[in-house]
């Protein structure tokens, strides 16, 4: 069955309907909150959250896009509405209690240790990932937010734009963009062969 065929049964009552949305769906939806929020747990909330808006608002669904786009961009504004309010609850924390935010590097997908590596190779990877995370961190938003959607693999340009509203042309600009200035980072850094 199709997603169109789905939310169908799904407006007319159908729970199992819905239930198969989410199943086909769920590993997309979960992605794209990673790549706002880059923690395994707010990436979860946030998609059950979207989930649970895509079901109230299935009625409004007006077939525009594909579900699965009109899904993402629910789950987008989630992640993001997420993270604002994360930012504002750290703020009050940090200024209320003099805190130290966290590193939130180890909640990143970034896989670029060896099967068995030695202590050497280890402390090299280590250092990539935190080189690779600060030049991530160090992009704008806009570039950053189409640079980890594309990189999670789950999506396609035009996806992308629908989730955050920009033509296709500027989020394959945002996303040449993003990488040009990450591979610029790692190189200064002495990672010849980034790319």
């Amino acid at each position: 069955m199709d997603d169109a065929e789905l939310v169908s049964r799904a407006r007319g009552g159908d729970a199992a309907a819905f239930g198969a949305l989410v199943d086909r769906h769920r590993h997309a939806v979960y992605r794209a909150a990673l790549a706002v929020l880059r923690s395994h747990a707010d990436a979860e909330d946030a998609a059950q959250e979207a989930f649970v808006k895509a079901y109230r608002q299935l009625r409004g669904f007006r077939g525009d896009s594909s579900f699965k786009t009109w899904l993402l961009t629910i789950a987008w504004r989630e992640a993001i509405n997420r993270r604002r309010a994360l930012k504002s609850i750290w703020r009050h924390v940090i200024a209320d209690r003099g805190l130290r935010m966290a590193d939130s590097s180890d909640d990143r997908a970034i896989d670029v240790a060896a099967a068995d590596p030695d202590p050497e190779q280890m402390a090299h990877d280590n250092q990539l990932r935190r080189h690779i995370t600060e030049a991530i961190d160090a992009l704008t938003p806009k570039l950053r937010d189409v640079f980890l959607l594309a990189q999670t693999g789950e999506h396609t340009y035009d996806e992308i734009g629908a989730i955050v509203g920009a033509p296709l042309g500027t989020v394959k600009w945002r996303i040449f963009e993003a990488r040009r200035v990450v591979r610029e980072y790692l190189r200064q850094r002495g990672y010849a062969h980034a790319g």
